[in-house]
């Protein structure tokens, strides 16, 4: 998928955890777990504003664009 999920990298920098967004952000752990794997097809926009108001990121800071010749 050429659209990359880069969270875990904004997690690590920010020193914070996944369990600890989900509760901040109001999204169960697993549905963030899935959300940090790539394995979701979409994400509700409001989503990803609470993501970045928590993290104090930009959306392009946790997604990424990939062509697929370069994966």
């Amino acid at each position: 998928m050429p659209v990359v999920v880069t969270l875990d990298v904004m997690l690590a920098k920010r020193k914070r955890r996944g369990n600890d967004l989900a509760q901040a952000i109001g999204i169960t752990e697993s549905n963030l777990s899935l959300l940090r794997q790539g394995r979701v097809k979409g994400v509700r926009f409001s989503t990803l504003e609470a993501i970045c108001r928590e993290l104090a990121c930009q959306p392009g800071d946790i997604l990424a664009y990939v062509a697929e010749d370069e994966a």
